[in-house]
């Protein structure tokens, strides 16, 4: 009887040419990084180690603001436990009869975890008491369709009834071209909302995040109160390319980015994302006090 015809072997040795195919192999292949460890800056285009970004999503390097999540946008918001979200249940259908819509809406509800692109509700800021709605650009682009247009009126509406502000945090590529016409009605109803928020003399802030564009900044982004941006947030309506091609004009230099924004008028001031849970605090601190010494409260 044979004891070694079993034998396991617990390793192998190439062969010198075997050896040189096998690092030939993974120099063409580059070197072997796990998903999910690393992110490019697209404006430094430096390669970041992941553990290396805050809870704020800057770039190390540069201090580019990464796009957030509703839920990081919540985190580094609101006062801790205070956020009580509205309408978390509410999903789309697909009234245009879009081809694979429905299969669209499910992809991007796997992706982000969420029901559809915008969340809002009730929190504290620094003790002050609003209502914010903060959109999500990783859930098609952040477009506004009848569920996003449905969530934020309900959402400005809850805000005109309990006399609060609302802060709405918007990134977008504008409307929800498979919702068609349904999606450009948005614009009006959220903006019919926001003028009644406006006639019972209640305060609505937005913070432009990147990017905000198409019908959300002919709309509802532009029409606060006080507009905050985020630094280097692309903001406009049409894109550039577009617009060069009707004017064929050459447009100047940062054309849409908030810095210039600022400058022309349509933003009242660019905020670091560290220090913007502190402004809103402290605009919503001096409105609440205004109200008080008005004998409006």
């Amino acid at each position: 009887m044979n004891l070694f015809s079993k034998r396991k072997n617990y390793f192998s040795l190439d062969t010198p040419s075997e050896k040189k195919k096998t690092d030939r192999r993974k120099k063409e292949q580059g070197p072997s990084i796990p998903n999910g460890m690393w992110i490019k800056c697209n404006t430094c285009k430096m390669i970041i180690y992941k553990k290396e970004i805050t809870e704020y999503k800057l770039c190390p390097s540069c201090g580019a603001h990464f796009r957030m999540t509703p839920a990081e946008r919540i985190a580094i918001t609101c006062d801790e436990g205070s956020f009580q979200e509205f309408d978390a249940d509410m999903v789309p259908e697909n009234p245009m009869e879009y081809p694979d819509y429905d299969q669209i809406i499910e992809k991007a509800q796997g992706k982000t975890k969420l029901r559809e692109a915008v969340v809002t509700g009730r929190c504290r800021i620094e003790g002050n008491d609003a209502v914010i709605a903060i959109m999500d650009s990783h859930f098609m682009m952040g477009s506004m369709g009848s569920v996003v247009g449905e969530k934020i009126t309900r959402a400005v509406e809850k805000a005109t009834e309990e006399r609060l502000p609302i802060i709405i945090f918007t990134t977008s590529g504008g409307a929800r071209m498979q919702e068609g016409i349904i999606s450009l009605m948005q614009m009006a109803k959220v903006s019919e909302a926001l003028g009644r928020h406006d006639a019972a003399g209640l305060l609505y802030i937005t913070v432009l995040t990147d990017p905000t564009t198409g019908g959300v900044t002919a709309s509802f982004a532009m029409l606060g109160d006080i507009i905050l941006s985020e630094p280097k947030a692309l903001i406009g309506f049409a894109g550039q390319r577009v617009i060069q091609g009707t004017i064929h004009q050459k447009l100047p230099e940062g054309f849409q980015r908030a810095e210039f924004q600022l400058d022309h008028g349509f933003v009242d001031r660019i905020v670091q994302r560290e220090e913007l849970r502190g402004e809103l605090g402290k605009i919503l601190k001096l409105h609440q006090t205004g109200k008080r010494g008005n004998g409006n409260e």
